[in-house]
């Protein structure tokens, strides 16, 4: 009883499109289901960050995993 833990509040947390700013959280998220595109890095916690003032964009991109399929990756980028 009394034992629930606070929620992580992980997500988008802006879309397509929006304006950003330097230093602001794009996706808080675990692991790397998203992936860092240009003017966006990865934190210690797998946060994708702003590095640049621009608008958000997200595309797709084919990877080939480690045992040779593939997936579709989102690629966040600041533009």
């Amino acid at each position: 009883m009394g034992r629930d833990s606070a929620s992580q509040r992980l997500g988008l947390k802006v879309n397509h499109g929006e304006a950003i700013k330097i230093g602001q959280i794009i996706i808080r998220q675990r692991g790397t289901k998203y992936a860092p595109g240009t003017n966006v890095k990865v934190g210690r916690d797998d946060t994708l960050y702003s590095v640049a003032s621009g608008k958000v964009a997200y595309s797709h991109r084919k990877v080939t995993k480690f045992d040779g399929r593939l997936k579709l990756k989102t690629i966040v980028s600041v533009k």
